[in-house]
């Protein structure tokens, strides 16, 4: 069963083409690494599958429903996390997750916010303003503002970035644990490849704006006759040893 099917997708910013005829599945209840360079499309493509961009080309089926005529179909059974945006800082975690909570109309939502202060240890920082937590504090409520829906597609931009090896640990095994239990798809998008290493069942590569290559981070290490999975991408980034017949 397919949760994402992209097909010769594009996006133009006036004469900027920043996605450039890409096509993908995402196979549901899998993890899919996106990766790329600073400037590869990774955001851009995760946008258009978030709804927030339309495309200038191409079609996206995300979750059974064309993403450009029916996204609020979609959009309540999907959710985004990123380090990169912040909560308004002088809301409370509390005030923040049921400001949230009631976009996406969540059912019994004092009770989702209760399981999820649990579940995460949000409990003693729930009441402080989101601007006063530490990093790792800041990742949890992140994390809980991406799960108040219990989603089906959670797409995840840098998710453990600027985090002591410890919390970023416990955040991987905590996104292995939601996909285990919920059978949930995830699209990573990180910079860590030991993190694509470990969570990740399929990757695909971008560099300027086209997929340049894909397959399951054992079959690219492989491929390129490497023993990681971050030396496969400085191969690609740098253009050199580049396979002949890429998946």
């Amino acid at each position: 069963m397919t949760a994402i099917q992209v097909r010769s997708l594009s996006k133009s910013f006036g004469p900027v083409l920043a996605v450039n005829d890409v096509s993908f599945d995402i196979a549901a209840g899998s993890t899919t690494a996106l990766l790329g360079g600073n400037g590869a499309g990774k955001t851009t493509t995760l946008s258009m599958l978030l709804g927030l961009l339309l495309p200038s080309a191409g079609s996206i089926r995300v979750l059974g429903e064309d993403m450009v005529r029916h996204r609020y179909r979609v959009l309540p059974r999907l959710n985004f996390s990123s380090p990169y945006v912040d909560l308004p800082h002088r809301l409370s975690v509390r005030q923040n997750l049921t400001v949230y909570g009631h976009l996406y109309g969540v059912a019994g939502l004092k009770a989702r916010i209760a399981e999820l202060t649990d579940e995460l240890e949000l409990g003693d920082f729930i009441d402080r303003p989101s601007g006063k937590l530490s990093a790792g504090q800041k990742t949890r409520v992140a994390l809980a503002k991406a799960l108040l829906n219990k989603p089906q597609l959670l797409l995840l931009d840098e998710p453990t970035a600027s985090l002591d090896p410890d919390t970023a640990d416990w955040v991987r095994h905590y996104f292995q644990s939601y996909r285990r239990r919920t059978g949930a798809t995830i699209v990573l998008a990180s910079h860590n490849m030991t993190e694509v290493e470990r969570m990740c069942d399929h990757v695909l590569i971008m560099k300027l704006g086209r997929i340049v290559d894909q397959g399951s981070p054992a079959a690219l290490i492989e491929r390129f006759g490497r023993a990681t999975m971050e030396e496969v991408f400085l191969d690609i980034a740098r253009d050199r040893q580049r396979p002949e017949n890429p998946a």
